[in-house]
């Protein structure tokens, strides 16, 4: 079956609208499941498809571009989050109390409280179970907004069993003066404790369902493609099962998580692991879903102060270390390079970026595309070392709104803060930039994802004036293409998407937009359609 898209603006990608002076053509023809031809309406091709029958699309001049591609995000954790109650809008505890209650009342039935999108600053940075037990007796879990960090109550620490706990590598159960868990677990408590808890506690057929879920608002939003970050085999089940009863329209790349450990076999073990389902789950023998590399959080984050950084952090003169040393990062990376694998490393101060730089550039083979998460606070020189090194930069523009940036100078001080997030110094080292969304620790949508980037101001508060370090912002035609084509190549997968070229598979988005930075937040995902199948259109929502 072929049919012709006419009446459209095709995005043609960034090098090719250096050259025409503009980004677009103007239609396409897809055969099947693929791009056939990308050209002009009176081209003999389009002329010729018209001549022997095929169907005929005006696209009303809308906007066509790759299908989405979320180079960075989690797809149960985004599932669990669309259920969970959202307090990514409280100012204080106060807030927090009321929005919680507010839910308990409606929900007396729900054995817990699942929480999401709390942010430290509304609490000034403490986390006591102690703030939490008066408003509901049962057990209450709060994920922080960065996934770093779990706010459990007394009943959740209770059914946790941490009283008794050792911390795990990399992360802590804080407690109190006299060695009680206070209500806060942090970095590899969270990840290694709080996660899998809440996974298992979850009904097998909720969590098909939240990643149905998931699944359907990334179609929605114009995404064709995933990249997994955090893979575990609660997820990775899930995900088979949801597989093996529908057709879904998307792929999914995963990397493999990597909990750090005392015992260096026990490491290996859990790359051995991701090998072994590689070889199952590959690009040839699953394309649709398929494990492509491993994932190392090298640090925590900014806003917990857990981020690693080279001078101690100015609110407190605390020097945080990485979760990972060189001597621990070495022997995964080089095991993970030698059967093929990408590794991904979590990196977002500036002394992780270093280690992790350091780390592939000694380790990693040359054409592997390795790749390096979230890049906040790079020193010039290390800006520079990523292309260099062939590293991708993986970036999540959404981190660099405004609005959730108000503490780092008080964290970071403002000398630091001038550093932060500095897309194009990546862009102009070389490096090939791969955008995601970090979902659901931030927004998924890509287009607020792209203004952000392109104009470094607020999606969360459009009417806000404010930028963060303007002279990092990356040009709407380069954002696009690290968004689709980008984040294609950052998984292997440029091979068959990421771009409107003959011979690639039809996975595309229709957007009525002005292509404009400034109207990013203005413009409206329309149509989603994947390998030439519409799998979305906002005209039958509400039939």
């Amino acid at each position: 079956m072929t049919t012709v898209f006419r009446n459209g603006r095709f995005f043609v990608g960034e090098v090719e609208s250096q050259t025409l002076h503009h980004p677009f053509s103007h239609c396409m023809v897809v055969t099947n499941d693929l791009i056939e031809y990308v050209g002009e309406e009176s081209d003999l091709a389009v002329m010729k498809a018209i001549e022997i029958g095929a169907s005929v699309f005006d696209m009303q001049g809308r906007v066509v571009i790759p299908g989405f591609i979320d180079g960075h995000m989690h797809f149960l954790l985004l599932g669990l989050a669309l259920r969970k109650v959202d307090l990514g809008t409280c100012k204080n505890m106060a807030d927090i109390s009321a929005t919680i209650q507010t839910y308990a009342k409606a929900n007396p039935s729900s054995p817990r409280i699942l929480c999401h999108g709390w942010q430290q600053r509304t609490t000034n940075g403490m986390a006591l179970a102690s703030m939490l037990d008066p408003i509901d007796e049962r057990p209450i879990f709060i994920d922080a907004k960065d996934l770093h960090s779990a706010w459990c109550n007394s009943a959740a620490l209770k059914e946790l069993d941490v009283e008794s706990m050792e911390d795990p590598t990399g992360g802590e159960i804080h407690r109190d003066e006299h060695g009680r868990p206070s209500g806060l677990l942090s970095e590899a408590a969270a990840i290694t404790l709080v996660w899998p808890h809440i996974a298992r506690v979850t009904p097998l057929e909720d969590r098909i369902e939240a990643l149905r879920e998931a699944g359907r608002v990334y179609t929605h939003a114009g995404y064709t493609g995933m990249v997994e970050m955090a893979m575990d085999e609660n997820a990775w089940a899930g995900l088979q099962l949801l597989r093996s009863r529908e057709s879904l329209p998307f792929r999914i790349a995963a990397h493999w998580l990597i909990s750090p450990a005392h015992d260096e076999n026990a490491i290996l073990k859990q790359v051995d692991r991701a090998i072994e389902l590689r070889e199952k789950f590959n690009a040839d023998t699953s394309p649709a879903l398929r494990i492509t590399g491993i994932k190392i959080i090298c640090d925590g984050v900014v806003d917990a102060c857990t981020a690693a950084l080279t001078q101690p952090y100015s609110s407190n003169g605390v020097l945080c270390p990485p979760l990972w040393t060189p001597k621990m990062l070495a022997p995964v990376i080089q095991k993970a390079d030698s059967a093929g694998l990408q590794c991904a490393l979590h990196a977002i101060g500036d002394a992780a970026i270093k280690n992790a730089i350091d780390a592939l550039e000694k380790s990693g083979t040359p054409g592997r595309r390795h790749r390096i998460e979230h890049l906040e606070l790079t020193s010039p020189e290390d800006a520079k070392r990523l292309g260099k090194a062939g590293i991708t930069a993986s970036i999540q523009p959404v981190h660099s709104d405004p609005a959730i940036l108000r503490a780092w100078p008080k964290l970071v001080g403002e000398t630091r803060c001038t550093r932060v997030f500095a897309y194009k110094d990546f862009l102009d080292g070389g490096a090939v930039l791969a955008i995601g969304s970090d979902a659901p620790t931030a927004p998924y949508a890509p287009l607020s994802n792209l203004y952000c980037a392109t104009t470094r101001r607020s999606a969360r508060e459009p009417e806000s004036l404010t930028r963060t370090n303007e002279q990092y912002a990356l040009p709407l035609a380069t954002a696009m293409a690290a968004a689709t084509e980008g984040a294609a190549y950052s998984c292997f997968a440029d091979a068959w998407t990421g771009r409107l070229r003959p011979g690639l598979k039809a996975d595309f988005a229709v957007v009525d937009m002005n292509w404009t930075s400034e109207d990013l937040l203005k413009a409206q995902m329309c149509q989603t359609w994947f390998e030439g199948k519409k799998v979305y259109d906002r005209d039958d929502e509400g039939r």
